[in-house]
């Protein structure tokens, strides 16, 4: 590793947390001649690059900063270079760094800079505002703000699988939602199809989250979590207010899935270019009666395996007075081969969004999920 690069991770390490990308262009600046930095963002809707201090948001597809963010490797167009914000698969946005040479060994060197500051982001959001405020293009609603707040990230990479969320209509999301897990040798993932509306929804939802993170975190097996999780809403709401929910548990040492269909969203399976839905045991949703007993159902993922779970705003999207429906998603999904899952996502959202010529009205959640395989 460069000098350069060694003394960005040094110095970001001791920055203040609001001054990263001002740092970042100080340390460039110094090594490379570089006199222009800036940090853009994508937002919630997955739709719009924004600037963290200044500058137009960017939403042309074709644009360089877009071909970074969408390939993960740098882009170089005239002297302004645009580098992928991104650590362990989750994408944070790109940053601009400009004038650039015309040199490999630079522009390898400024990737992992960029890198670098992903890692930081992510270690210091907590603690500040200044990230979240400038990365939304509009007012998230209270409930929208829980629920993205509830999330573990937009999306991951491990040498085993790859995975990636999103919730629509993310600027007022209320009731969906998915969390996930991995420790190496399990991955876990938990998909929510929520009810009612505004902040009830997600206060509704946050509780199912916890308490099954509570459960996962004891070491109890898929089946127990959920019964936890089903007491706790039930313990509280008495049956008047319940959600449906899928849980999974992948074995990433052999690919054997593990679910518990407690009401759940849909779960497909693409396999060699053709879309079937798994067939799954149909269960009471969480909260519904007091002390209900869940069973586990079992399949194995095959390698290049890759799994969808979308709740009902997507199927039930309708546009001119026609719903999006079945036919129509698994035509849509089978475009998706190629892709990473994130743009997997961002695409049948898109999809969505042009179907019925605005953003969703109702939640909709979708979650992909790549398995590559058993890896050392």
């Amino acid at each position: 590793m460069s000098e350069p690069v060694n003394r960005a991770r040094r110095i970001l390490n001791e920055t203040p947390a609001d001054r990263l990308v001002g740092c970042i262009g100080n340390v460039v600046a110094q090594a490379y001649g570089v006199t222009e930095s800036e940090l853009y963002q994508v937002d919630y809707r997955l739709s719009e690059l924004l600037p963290l201090t200044q500058g137009d948001s960017i939403t042309s597809p074709g644009h360089a900063a877009w071909r970074a963010f969408d390939h993960q490797s740098p882009v170089r167009a005239d002297d302004t270079g645009w580098f992928p914000v991104s650590m362990r698969g989750e994408r944070r946005g790109v940053l601009r760094l400009a004038p650039v040479p015309d040199d490999q060994t630079v522009l390898d060197e400024l990737a992992e800079v960029a890198t670098a500051l992903a890692h930081e982001l992510a270690a210091v959001s907590a603690g500040t505002d200044v990230y979240r405020a400038a990365r939304r293009s509009q007012r998230l609603t209270l409930a929208a703000e829980m629920q993205w707040d509830l999330l573990p990230g937009r999306s991951r990479i491990r040498p085993s699988f790859s995975l990636a969320g999103q919730l629509e209509p993310a600027y007022t999301v209320r009731g969906d939602s998915f969390d996930w897990s991995d420790d190496g040798e399990r991955l876990w993932l938990s998909t929510v199809n929520g009810t009612g509306e505004g902040v009830a929804a997600s206060l509704l939802t946050s509780l199912a989250t916890h308490a099954l993170r509570n459960a996962r975190r004891a070491g109890l097996r898929l089946a127990d979590q959920a019964a936890l999780a089903d007491q706790a809403l039930y313990d509280l709401y008495r049956g008047k207010q319940h959600l449906s929910t899928l849980l999974m548990e992948l074995d990433l040492r052999s690919g054997v899935m593990t679910v518990v269909d407690a009401g759940s969203p849909r779960l497909v399976l693409l396999r060699r270019g053709e879309v079937t839905e798994q067939p799954l045991e149909a269960q009471f949703p969480l909260g519904m009666f007091e002390a209900t007993d869940y069973h586990e159902q079992r399949f194995t993922l095959e390698r290049g395996d890759r799994v969808f779970v979308v709740s009902d705003g997507v199927l039930e999207a309708t546009g001119r007075d026609t719903r999006y429906g079945e036919t129509a998603l698994d035509r849509f999904l089978r475009r998706t081969g190629p892709m990473e899952p994130l743009d997997a996502v961002r695409s049948l959202i898109g999809d969505l969004r042009a179907f019925v010529a605005g953003d969703l009205v109702d939640d909709a959640v979708v979650v992909c999920l790549d398995w590559t395989g058993p890896q050392h």
